[in-house]
């Protein structure tokens, strides 16, 4: 079995995906230089009934695309898991290899697109693409659950996958969309190289939008259907 390839029903995630040609080719070359990369699609990586799902753009060349797991081996990923750990998301505060033996506690991390982009940008006809695999995933939330989006095209593939209507929910960094069934969407800005060393998100703003998070799931319990509507941190 690839690594990656979880028990996670088809529709959420096809390890044998090759929908988008451009993608699968880019894939075959990167696998041609690189033959002990993962180069294939990333499956969600944490429990089927998380709490939390966030929702990355890709996977990076040399993060995820090598070792099969969302945000893992990349500069991305520092900062993430150092957050899941702070927050009791995760098991450890730096994700190495699939095999190193970090859990996520109540989480889950997936990505727009599934497969390596070239350049880290993918079409907007490949996020539409992909766009079934995260609808069929973010189709099993439970209720009061919260979606953490990093990033504008993560965003708008996550406000897609859950029916909401865009003009509504549009992407900010700390805004949360309030959703039926007591869900909320939280927007942060990416938590690239780019973006941290130009001090565009820091781990401060990182973490106060954990904070958000935090504080929903501790009142989420229990709570039924509520209106859709749009607030700010």
């Amino acid at each position: 079995m690839r690594r990656g390839a979880a028990t996670f029903p088809i529709a959420i995630y096809d390890p044998e995906c090759r929908r988008c040609a451009r993608l699968a080719h880019y894939l075959d070359q990167v696998q041609a230089k690189h033959p002990t990369y993962h180069c294939r699609p990333v499956a969600p990586f944490g429990a089927m009934d998380a709490l939390l799902v966030i929702v990355g753009l890709a996977p990076g060349m040399h993060g995820a695309n090598a070792t099969g797991r969302p945000f893992t081996g990349d500069y991305a990923g520092k900062l993430l898991y150092a957050t899941l750990h702070k927050f009791g998301f995760a098991s450890r505060p730096r994700s190495v290899s699939a095999n190193d033996g970090l859990r996520l506690i109540d989480a889950r991390i997936t990505n727009a697109v599934k497969c390596l982009p070239p350049a880290n940008k993918p079409l907007p006809s490949e996020v539409r693409n992909c766009n079934a695999y995260l609808t069929a995933e973010l189709a099993t939330l439970p209720d009061g659950a919260a979606v953490l989006a990093l990033g504008r095209i993560a965003h708008d593939a996550a406000v897609r996958a859950l029916g909401v209507p865009g003009a509504r929910h549009k992407f900010a960094h700390g805004a949360v969309h309030v959703l039926e069934r007591g869900v909320r969407l939280f927007d942060s800005y990416h938590c690239s190289r780019q973006n941290t060393n130009t001090k565009r998100l820091t781990p401060a703003m990182f973490e106060r939008v954990f904070a958000a998070i935090a504080r929903h799931r501790g009142g989420a319990r229990g709570r039924s259907t509520v209106r859709d509507t749009a607030a700010t941190l």
